[in-house]
């Protein structure tokens, strides 16, 4: 409980600069391009499109609602990858403010969430529209989104505690998450529906030990079709994701003074 009191006061201290750097963050990404802000609506438009054709209309999916049914799985996805990648070289890509300044490392974290929890909400908001373009029937259920989402930040939290510790060192963490987030991709169901197109034991298996493959179900179990998320789902979801944040944050603290050593 001490690491847990810790985390609460640390995030209290330095929420203000994690907002400043992931403010700065956004801002830097898109300083020299021509369309500015537009690029964070134009690029996930550009893959919705690009994957609805191909799944659309070259392998004849047939989901209905399906171009929605795509820019919704994408966005989780999106969202999933890059909290992972985006952990694994972070306090290395952050080594002189590590090695000049105290600041808890979890707040790089932090920081580096928020940048992608603005990317996700534009791809919602996104989703939303083409959801009203495209006549899909909206209910009260669609407000489950939002636990749906706390419990998804929750695990990609916890995990990238975890990979950003050991990626400071372990150099070829890296290259071992974007080879695993790579077939994770084609078992997460983000092109087809895993219930409808998958069958038996392998369908069971791939919604319930696959977190993201879960989420993307439920994301889309609320929005498009307008019913019950799986209850019980989440809450064993919320569970393995504050274990892997409380395991995360007695790490981080246990390695706190060994970090600006190692890099």
């Amino acid at each position: 409980m001490k690491d847990i009191k810790l985390f609460f006061q640390n995030i209290k201290k330095y929420y203000k600069y994690a907002i400043r750097s992931a403010k700065a963050e956004l801002k830097s990404e898109v300083s020299d391009s021509y369309l500015n802000w537009l690029w964070w609506i134009i690029e996930p438009l550009c893959f919705m499109l690009i994957y609805a054709f191909i799944f659309g209309y070259v392998f004849k999916a047939r989901e209905p609602y399906f171009a929605a049914f795509i820019f919704i799985g994408l966005t989780a996805w999106d969202f999933f990858s890059r909290m992972l990648k985006g952990s694994v070289k972070l306090i290395i890509n952050n080594r002189d403010l590590v090695t000049k300044v105290y600041i808890p490392k979890y707040i790089l974290l932090l920081s580096k969430s928020f940048t992608y929890l603005f990317k996700m909400f534009i791809s919602l908001a996104i989703a939303f529209l083409l959801m009203i373009i495209t006549n899909v029937p909206l209910t009260l259920n669609i407000l489950y989104i939002i636990p749906i989402l706390i419990i998804l930040y929750i695990i990609c939290f916890g995990f990238g505690l975890i990979i950003m510790h050991f990626g400071v060192f372990l150099d070829d963490l890296s290259n071992l998450i974007n080879i695993f987030l790579r077939m994770l991709l084609y078992f997460s169901g983000v092109f087809y529906n895993i219930s409808t197109r998958l069958s038996g034991e392998i369908s069971y298996y791939l919604l319930r030990m696959n977190p993201i493959a879960f989420f993307i179900n439920e994301l889309r179990k609320v929005m498009i079709y307008g019913i019950n998320p799986s209850f019980e789902g989440l809450f064993f979801w919320f569970i393995i994701g504050s274990i892997l944040c409380i395991l995360g944050i007695k790490i981080i603290h246990k390695n706190e003074n060994s970090y600006a050593k190692v890099i």
